[in-house]
């Protein structure tokens, strides 16, 4: 049987009916399809370590990709700085984690810079194997002149960064459920759950804590969305408009 779809727009630019993940993830999409810089739009995925970025990113650019723009999902995963430069200050230090986790120089200058004011379009997709800690040198690649890119990661509003762009999502989840979603994921990774707890307390949550109190990333963001639950996440602010729930800091 066919499905039936309610074709009237919601409040916030969705279509009635449909689960609220869709309909926040489908505002959002109306709102960078929109967008006309004149070059690829650059898209930040901010938020804390584990607070659904890399997901909420994908389904970003899988939506606006539906909406005819040619979209492009990049993580900064392919940005860190080799393990030996990532763990020099300790591998328990949250400001090494901070300071040394991600060449974010590289970064603009291998993406960012090139897509865009006067940029040649062509920007490069990895420059590191971060499971073989090793270095890649591999040819740049074209973006279409309205692409538009999507970036997950961390820090993403740090110095290094300013002004490069278009959009940021900011990820807002509280430090308990990041915690339980972080270690869940990275039990494995580590050992045990509690050495993945210990990482995430004294390593990545303690930088985390930190980019909030310099950077205060969700007050920058364009755009910012409640994500403790992924199936309901609350879209708190997008451009100029506050959706009136307000923003609650992760703590």
């Amino acid at each position: 049987m066919a499905e039936m779809i309610d074709n009237e727009p919601s409040r916030y630019g969705s279509r009635r009916g449909r689960p609220p993940r869709d309909q926040v993830i489908g505002r959002i999409a109306d709102h960078l399809a929109g967008r006309q810089p004149g070059h690829p739009l650059r898209v930040a995925v901010d938020g804390i370590t584990a607070a659904g970025k890399t997901t909420l990113a994908r389904a970003l650019a899988a939506a606006v990709g539906e909406r005819g723009r040619p979209a492009v999902h990049l993580s900064m995963d392919g940005f860190h700085h080799p393990r030996a430069h990532r763990h020099r200050q300790g591998r328990d230090s949250a400001i090494g984690y901070y300071q040394d986790a991600y060449d974010f120089p590289a970064f603009a200058r291998s993406v960012l810079v090139p897509l865009g004011p006067g940029g040649d379009h062509r920007y490069r997709r990895r420059i590191i194997d971060l499971a073989d800690d090793r270095a890649i040198d591999e040819p740049p690649v074209a973006a279409a002149a309205d692409a538009v890119l999507v970036v997950d990661g961390s820090f993403l509003q740090r110095h290094e960064l300013a002004g490069l762009w278009d959009e940021v999502v900011f990820a807002d989840t509280s430090f308990p459920v990041a915690r339980r979603r972080g270690t869940r994921r990275d039990t494995e990774l580590f050992g045990s759950t509690a050495e993945a707890e210990h990482a995430f307390d004294h390593r990545y949550h303690a930088a985390c804590r930190h980019y909030l109190a310099e950077v205060d990333p969700a007050a920058h963001a364009t755009i910012v969305v409640g994500n403790d639950d992924l199936d309901h996440p609350v879209l708190r602010r997008i451009g100029d408009e506050h959706t009136g729930t307000g923003h609650t800091p992760a703590s």
